[in-house]
């Protein structure tokens, strides 16, 4: 099924460079437009303060996600589809380091059910950019799907325990 998914959404990447150029901008380009577009919402939010406090634990959970995505990428040491698969159409440059998870999709994965405990718009709009990253990173022959997959379900277990430790460190702290 992995492969099959794979090997469907890889054949969009077809040699027409309009097309190929738009699915390497959604998996490798766009992530970064998407940080700095939340950035600026989350600093230019009506409580400064707030916003500032939102940004440094948001982030830095995603970026918690992060390292522990590329701890786990050496602990399942998985090959990337174009290094497992001759002729995978691959649409930009890439490592040929461990695949599973996606840092990607658990980073995206992260910020964005992180974001539903605070700004729940946000949050959706988040989950819809985590889906297009997750699907141009497919596309483009640098992951499976089951890669992007695990880094969903990652980006969400770390959020969930790292948001209720938060809260119970807010409260303990207060008493």
């Amino acid at each position: 099924m992995n492969l099959f998914i794979f090997n469907f959404l890889n054949g969009f990447a077809v040699g027409y460079p309009a097309l190929d150029s738009t699915f390497a901008f959604m998996g490798n380009g766009f992530p970064y437009v998407a940080i700095i577009i939340l950035g600026y919402f989350l600093l230019t939010h009506e409580d400064k303060k707030r916003g500032v406090q939102e940004v440094l634990m948001m982030v830095g959970v995603a970026i918690l996600a992060w390292f522990l995505a590329h701890y786990f990428k050496g602990v399942f040491d998985t090959q990337r589809p174009f290094v497992a698969i001759p002729g995978v159409s691959q649409l930009f440059p890439q490592e040929a380091d461990g695949a599973f998870p996606s840092g990607h999709a658990t980073f995206f994965s992260a910020l964005a059910v992180m974001m539903w405990f605070y700004h729940r718009r946000i949050a959706l709009s988040l989950g819809v950019v985590a889906i297009i990253v997750g699907l141009g990173r497919v596309i483009s022959g640098v992951h499976f799907p089951i890669d992007i997959l695990g880094g969903y379900v990652l980006g969400f277990l770390i959020s969930v325990i790292s948001y209720f430790a938060i809260q119970w460190f807010l409260k303990n702290r207060e008493s």
